[in-house]
């Protein structure tokens, strides 16, 4: 009986596609940036989202921290969500390589709204406060339970950060999550933002990589930050490779592991032992027991069934379905969650 892991999307293997891309692809040293086939993923991206440049890095947090210093300046300030991944889950990075400050936004699963940014951004003009430099959103939310933002939203906090001169950043380590759900153009994306981090070992399956996807006026410097921060490479086109063969097969097929987190929330909902589902809308389902003193109970009985999920804490547990969880794990999932008696 195969182990069934649901901590992340990033447990996933390549598939034979994939590994025969992986094995055939042309490479060369891209620290010179002569790997032809880096150079064709970072184009493939930057025409997908009409922006100017694209640039591969290893992670997604190395991607938003080369992000965050292009934007901004030391002692300036960055708004976000409190739950943002730039701020919870990147070790502290944000004022480690950047020297910046986060004003942390109580948005809704993740989410901040224009008025929200307006509203945080310190007056200019008052130097006793960090001067406000950046706007960094996430999409889909992590700690929100993967919910997507409401495009129009988005614009409008555009309009926000033009009127104060501020730069506008996406996170968007599940954005094809978010495209797929909503039915959304790339290019709608790369109009409104200035840069676009884009995670390939996420939804997409592939073993590792990021690209950082920007204006000109931006990526001009990026590479310059990428070998500060350790990020340069050499032939690392097989990576590129499976990025590219993952943008060509594994995109639409995202819809699958939204329906199957769908109906792995309707099961929890039914279960007389769960307090709270949080609202699924693609991949990432957030939950929390009736009883939080039957957790250690409950992540116990997975473990016996060859089940794992993620721990948040704070009574937060969480399920993502991914490339790699098949439909007959799936069935044997959603009967073992009916049959735990706490």
């Amino acid at each position: 009986m195969k182990e069934i892991d649901l901590r992340s999307d990033t447990v996933t293997r390549p598939t034979k596609g994939m590994l025969q891309a992986i094995m055939t692809a042309e490479v060369g040293d891209d620290v010179y940036k002569e790997d032809p086939t880096i150079n064709k993923l970072e184009k493939k991206l930057a025409d997908m989202f009409g922006m100017d440049d694209a640039l591969f890095f290893p992670t997604g947090s190395m991607a938003n921290q080369a992000a965050i210093k292009l934007h901004t300046q030391p002692a300036e300030q960055l708004i976000c969500d409190k739950w943002a991944h730039v701020y919870n889950y990147e070790g502290g990075g944000v004022s480690f390589n950047s020297g910046v400050s986060c004003k942390l936004v109580d948005g809704d699963r993740g989410m901040i709204t224009a008025e929200q940014v307006k509203e945080n951004i310190n007056p200019p003009d008052f130097y006793h406060s960090p001067l406000t430099s950046l706007v960094c959103l996430e999409n889909t939310t992590n700690k929100g339970g993967g919910a997507c933002y409401d495009l129009e939203e988005i614009k409008k906090i555009k309009k926000v950060c033009d009127k104060h001169g501020l730069g506008l950043h996406l996170d968007g380590a599940r954005l094809f999550n978010a495209l797929v759900k909503k039915g959304e153009d790339p290019k709608d994306y790369g109009k409104i933002f200035d840069t676009i981090s884009v995670c390939l070992s996420k939804g997409l399956g592939t073993p590792m990589g990021s690209v950082l996807i920007g204006k000109k006026k931006l990526m001009k410097n990026a590479i310059r930050v990428r070998k500060v921060l350790g990020g340069g490479m050499r032939q690392v086109g097989f990576m590129a490779a499976a990025g590219i063969y993952a943008l060509d097969n594994h995109v639409e097929r995202l819809a699958k592991d939204h329906e199957r987190a769908q109906e792995i929330g309707e099961t929890l909902a039914a279960q007389n032992y769960i307090g709270k589902v949080e609202p699924v809308e693609t991949n990432i389902i957030i939950f929390y027991l009736a009883d939080a003193s039957k957790e250690e109970t409950f992540m116990k009985y997975l473990h016996k069934n060859d089940i794992q999920i993620s721990n948040m804490g704070q009574g937060k547990l969480r399920i993502v379905t991914h490339l790699d969880y098949t439909e007959e794990m799936h069935n044997r999932f959603l009967e073992s969650l009916s049959s735990f008696k706490p």
